[in-house]
């Protein structure tokens, strides 16, 4: 049966439809991969080569992802030079990617990507920074007037150099709304068209989110511009609520969301972008083509030098694996009934066969007959009871799940006669 002649709602109760409390979004938030500038702010990664930064960039593009963070190219010649070449890259290869970077509120951090726009011809986002939360304050020995002009001064400077400004302030989250409305009016008046709020040191919770962003667009709406300036949201996962506080965001109303692959970043990393492009699609505000996604998860995790822990959620080697008995059974069944969209889901939140994946049996110390049949089946291998029981038997004696190797072995040392 397809997945059209399936009526989801009689299968799948979902409660985040039926109750008091519904999850409701605007569609199509947009999403910005900072992986080549936040993801690359880790301690524990190597930065690559830019050929490899141009295979990363395009596997952004292959996403449907609107717009990357390509670097800081006032951080030196080499940053620079890669800012230049990604840009150049959007432009030959007529990617439709837009390219954003990143810099202190600083003249000598901006003036590099009007550089880079001008050499290039290529529309540059600048996404200037600083923080504004009192810790920071009193850490910096800055003062809000200090902030405040630094900010105005910026903006300004980008704008007169013909670049979009996004306005960002660092722990956003951990700030007064008193010093906000004045930093994001004055950001606004400036020429922002877009302003960041940042859980910078993943403090947030999901419920902090939605006040701070239903604030910021109550703020918009109080200066008029709620229609030319968007929302974005950029969130840590030091307490682990990275994703739940994005997909908070979306709800509250930012318009456009970041992360990075498998969640790379400043210390414990960012929201994984794969988790947000896989959960957006499951709760239809977006349709994104995701069968390239282990590609751009793969392909960054060697070009970073970052393995893939097994149990990563979507991409990891046991995110559609199991070799318990009662699910492998379940899983089956439904492949008995000629039913993929079932086997898919059955013991799946995460349909596997969106990013070109699907559901693997393997045998363990917790397998049962099901396990062995649909493996040996599965490998034209003698399905016959004498042959499963071998197989069972030495699983049972494992402490792991039994490798291919194991499994043959099992099977040879049946005698050839009763095969």
């Amino acid at each position: 049966m397809s997945v059209e002649n399936h009526d989801s709602g009689a299968l799948v109760h979902d409660w985040a439809e039926h109750g008091p409390h519904r999850f409701e979004a605007r569609p199509n938030p947009m999403l910005d991969d900072e992986t080549l500038r936040d993801g690359l702010q880790s301690p524990s990664v190597t930065d690559p080569p830019v050929e490899t930064k141009i295979e990363i960039l395009h596997l952004i593009e292959r996403l449907g992802i609107e717009t990357a963070n390509v670097g800081l190219p006032g951080a030196g010649p080499r940053q620079f030079d890669a800012v230049l070449r990604l840009c150049r890259e959007i432009d030959q290869a007529k990617l439709r990617v837009r390219p954003n970077c990143a810099g202190r509120t600083l003249k000598v951090d901006i003036q590099p990507m009007a550089d880079v726009m001008q050499r290039t011809g290529v529309p540059i986002e600048a996404c200037v920074f600083i923080g504004s939360s009192p810790i920071r304050q009193y850490a910096e020995a800055w003062d809000i007037d200090h902030i405040l002009r630094v900010s105005q001064e910026a903006v300004r400077f980008a704008v007169d150099e013909g670049l979009d400004v996004m306005y960002v302030t660092e722990d956003t989250v951990r700030s007064s709304p008193e010093h906000l409305r004045t930093l994001l009016t004055a950001a606004v008046d400036a020429g922002a068209k877009r302003l960041c709020l940042c859980d910078t040191v993943g403090a947030a919770v999901p419920t902090g989110v939605r006040n701070l962003v239903r604030w910021v667009h109550e703020l918009l709406v109080e200066l008029g511009v709620e229609d030319r300036v968007g929302i974005d949201w950029h969130g840590h996962r030091d307490r682990d609520f990275a994703l739940a506080n994005t997909i908070a965001a979306i709800e509250a109303g930012a318009t456009r969301v970041h992360g990075t692959a498998l969640g790379i970043g400043e210390r414990v990393g960012n929201t994984p972008m794969e988790s947000i492009l896989l959960n957006l699609r499951l709760l239809g505000l977006r349709n994104d083509d995701l069968s390239c996604l282990p590609e751009y998860c793969e392909t960054v995790a060697k070009a970073v030098d970052v393995p893939i822990p097994v149990n990563t959620p979507i991409v990891g080697r046991d995110a559609f694996r199991t070799a318990t008995g009662v699910h492998a059974a379940a899983v089956v069944k439904a492949q008995k009934k000629g039913d993929e969209w079932l086997a898919d889901r059955v013991y799946s939140g995460v349909p596997a066969s969106w990013i070109g994946r699907g559901q693997e049996i393997e045998v363990g110390h917790m397998s049962g007959n099901s396990n062995v049949l649909h493996y040996l089946r599965a490998r034209g291998l003698s399905d016959r009871p004498e042959v499963v029981e071998a197989v069972l038997a030495a699983a049972k004696r494992s402490k792991k799940v039994l490798s291919e190797d194991e499994v043959l072995e099992a099977v040879r040392a049946v005698k050839p006669a009763t095969l």
